[in-house]
């Protein structure tokens, strides 16, 4: 199991630039590999966590922005859970819960200048 996020869907967040094109990596990396090792009897799952309590937003200075504001976060044992159930069932992606995955899908799916409008306001600091 590699650890992404569900950031890794969107194409980019200021400030937090090179988060976002790590945890991009890390989910297609892991998609690389999954299909690679297909049949071999060997899964790859990418996690893909959205806002999760933890100090992460501390850490990261983002405690005050909207993101971490206006969206619920999961608890690290509901990550923890979602990420082992997937694995198990051998999904090649988990995100957890509904918000998160609209949130990833929503940033895949939009034109990019949209998302990045999107991601500047949701990272604003309030």
């Amino acid at each position: 199991m590699n650890v992404a996020s569900m950031v890794a869907y969107q194409p980019a967040g200021p400030g937090m630039a090179v988060y976002y094109a790590t945890k991009s990596y890390v989910l297609s990396f892991s998609l690389g590999i999954a299909e690679e090792l297909a049949g071999s009897g060997v899964s790859v799952t990418a996690l893909c966590p959205g806002p999760t309590l933890s100090s992460f937003e501390q850490r990261a200075g983002a405690q005050q922005s909207r993101v971490y504001r206006f969206f619920p976060q999961s608890t690290s044992r509901e990550v923890a859970i979602a990420g082992y159930r997937g694995l198990m069932r051998g999904r090649r992606v988990v995100i957890p819960g509904v918000p998160s995955k609209v949130m990833a899908y929503a940033g895949e799916l939009s034109p990019r200048p949209i998302a990045l409008a999107v991601n500047r306001f949701l990272l604003k600091r309030t």
